[in-house]
């Protein structure tokens, strides 16, 4: 589940390295809304940081925009469905459905969004409730947020560094693991067993703890599994009644398929075709496996801002103080605490001078966002059973839902200066310059290589301020200018950015919380791999075509076929040849496998693997060759293509021990 919908989302990026990489090889990664509320025209919202004065946030007014909105937005996008749910003071100021929760098919008839009956999968604001289930044992005197997690865990964690992982750490996303696909969202069968998902082939750990915010599902699930193993009560039914049913949140569940009485009640998720898909079970039950209406959310947002709602509170308000206030410091985290920083569990998502708290989450069909004002003591929820025709249709949606609601209810009092010399941001934005990818990335095994798309490049404009192309979280470049020591603030926007630099040297960029950008490796910058991986599979290619040609027309000119030496080297050259550019091949075909959550069997990979080995030990017969030939003196064209095909032998195998193509592990 990702937290949101950027244009590094992992599917994204999956899905463009695939077709780069089929590319390279060949060469050398909509059903209608329903029936709606008539639309009305919408003020359009003030410019960023500008004085305004807000709405009246009232039922009226609140639906009034709802519907001057969302209707023609799933229009134009293709989005079958949305369901939303606002609060203030603890009272539900309304939840509305729009469009479709079955668009219908056959005989069966098309059923309008009923924010109260249909459950719509939250994704990873189900976090927010593994959060909450935390600090709920920690109030108790169960928990300790800043000791070792393995004092809770029957099975061992990867360590990397000798500092202990804490819960802190794992609500933080600041725990240094590194991602993992596998087994995160499928379509067959129950929940998988918590224990058996985490203690699998855990992901490396690869940032020393509280350093480096890396989104990570498999922290949330962990810190989930603590609840698991200190309340001695399986997750989900910890939760269900002790948070949703506290909560009042009768109609929502972790359970994987849904209960009976709910099953009927749940809202059809649809591909940007339009085609309904199945229900999805989603691996790290914690992380993201919540379904609930919109009316749920709405008492779950109004318990998360100290109404009593349902049962009774979830947290005492020091506990729910200590969860929505900034969790780690300058300590750890140096100047990138200057930032938006998480607090526990929730991501500090604040606008026009105001302090909000939120979480967004995918499926691969439903796609969500919450946010609370802790001092409003209001909040907004939207979800969305469909991505779009187009790949950012629903992050963009919800984008103008929550900063919307933002812009209208609680706009800026006042513009917000800027605060350093020019001399000073000349300076940092010099140290800023290069090419950045993202903190949550893996790093040991094949998908290594999705680091190779969704870069960032940054670069000086207009003297000390910063292009970033493309801009964080965004298709498009953005222009930032330094507000204040080593942060930086979207111009013309409201996008804060913090960065920690060493010996006058950028080494990270945090842009949202939980989110980081870190410099490339010159090993593994694109002005290195592009050249030397698309000319060596270019020239390993035309070699295997050059096979066959060559042996027509030495026929047709009834040239002798050649002589005996060197023909061991030359045949072990080949097949060198045939591994490299099958490997390629094989590793493209796992890569858009992988992009559509698809599993990619261990023996595929291992065979995968040999033929790439194979091609790497090519490297030796490959050099006999062409010294064998130089030493025969048979010719420059043959001297030539000998010296191409090490060398093309030599980029292929650099390639696949940087990019971990070899490595032991396989586990992705």
């Amino acid at each position: 589940m990702s937290r949101h919908d950027p244009a590094r989302s992992r599917a994204s990026r999956l899905r463009r390295l695939g077709a780069a990489l089929v590319a390279t090889v060949a060469v050398a990664t909509a059903a209608g809304c329903g029936a709606a509320p008539t639309a009305r025209s919408v003020p359009t919202p003030p410019a960023p940081g500008a004085p305004a004065d807000p709405a009246a946030l009232n039922a009226a007014d609140v639906d009034a925009w709802l519907d001057g909105l969302l209707p023609a937005a799933l229009q134009r996008t293709g989005i079958p469905g949305a369901t939303v749910a606002v609060v203030r003071d603890g009272e539900i100021l309304t939840a509305r459905g729009y469009g479709h929760a079955d668009t219908g098919s056959g005989t069966s008839q098309p059923v309008p969004v009923d924010p109260d009956r249909h459950l719509f999968r939250v994704g990873s604001v189900a976090k927010l409730v593994t959060a909450v289930a935390v600090l709920q044992l920690v109030q108790g005197g169960d928990l300790e947020l800043d000791a070792d997690v393995d004092e809770y865990l029957d099975f061992t964690v990867p360590r990397r560094y000798d500092e202990p992982v804490t819960l802190r750490h794992l609500l933080t996303h600041t725990a240094g693991f590194e991602e993992r696909v596998a087994g995160l969202i499928g379509s067959d069968g129950n929940s998988p067993d918590l224990r058996t998902v985490l203690a699998t082939d855990p992901p490396e750990q690869i940032y020393r703890p509280g350093t480096t915010p890396a989104y990570s599902n498999y922290s949330n699930a962990l810190a989930g599994y603590v609840v698991e193993r200190v309340s001695g009560t399986p997750f989900e039914e910890y939760v269900d009644r002790n948070v949703l049913a506290r909560a009042g949140m009768a109609s929502s569940t972790f359970a994987q398929p849904l209960p009976q009485a709910l099953a009927d009640r749940v809202a059809k998720g649809y591909d940007a075709a339009g085609v309904a898909g199945p229900f999805e079970i989603v691996g790290t039950v914690p992380a993201g496996a919540l379904s609930a209406p919109a009316t749920d959310m709405a008492r779950f947002m109004s318990a998360l801002t100290g109404e009593t709602v349902g049962e009774g509170p979830l947290l005492d308000p020091p506990t729910r103080e200590l969860m929505q206030r900034p969790a780690l410091d300058a300590t750890s985290l140096g100047t990138l605490a200057d930032g938006p920083r998480m607090t526990l569990g929730l991501f500090d998502e604040s606008r026009n001078g105001r302090r909000i708290l939120g979480h967004g989450g995918d499926t691969k069909y439903f796609h969500s966002h919450l946010q609370i004002y802790p001092q409003e003591r209001a909040g907004i929820f939207v979800s969305l059973n469909g991505g779009g025709r187009g790949g950012f249709d629903s992050h963009e949606l919800r984008q103008a839902v929550v900063n919307g609601f933002a812009d209208r209810y609680f706009p800026a009092t006042s513009d917000q200066p800027t605060g350093v010399d020019a001399e000073t941001s000349a300076a940092h934005a010099a140290a800023a310059v290069g090419t950045y990818a993202d903190s949550r990335r893996i790093d040991s095994n094949f998908l290594t290589t999705i680091g190779l798309v969704g870069r960032t490049t940054v670069s000086v404009a207009d003297d000390n301020r910063l292009l970033f192309e493309p801009g964080p979280l965004s298709a498009t470049p953005a222009l930032y200018e330094e507000v204040a020591p080593w942060v930086w603030r979207e111009v013309g926007g409201q996008r804060t950015i913090a960065m920690r630099a060493t010996d006058d040297r950028v080494t990270a960029i945090s842009y949202d919380s939980a989110f980081t950008l870190l410099p490339v490796e010159p090993a593994r910058a694109t002005a290195v791999v592009a050249p030397v991986l698309g000319v060596s599979v270019l020239v390993l290619a035309l070699t295997v075509l050059s096979w066959p040609f060559g042996a027509l027309v030495r026929r047709v000119l009834g040239r002798p076929r050649r002589d005996r030496a060197g023909r061991t080297a030359r045949v072990l050259s080949r097949v060198a040849v045939a591994g490299a550019l099958l490997a390629l091949t094989g590793w493209a075909v796992s890569v858009v496998t992988v992009m559509g959550l698809q599993d990619v069997s261990a023996a595929s990979l291992r065979t995968i693997q040999a033929l790439q080995l194979i091609g790497l030990l090519g490297v030796l017969p490959a050099g006999l060759r062409l010294v064998d030939d130089v030493r025969r003196r048979v010719g420059w064209h043959r001297v030539t293509a000998s010296a191409l095909v090490l060398l093309a032998l030599a980029g292929t195998g650099w390639f696949a021990v940087e990019f971990m193509l070899l490595a032991p592990n396989i586990s992705y």
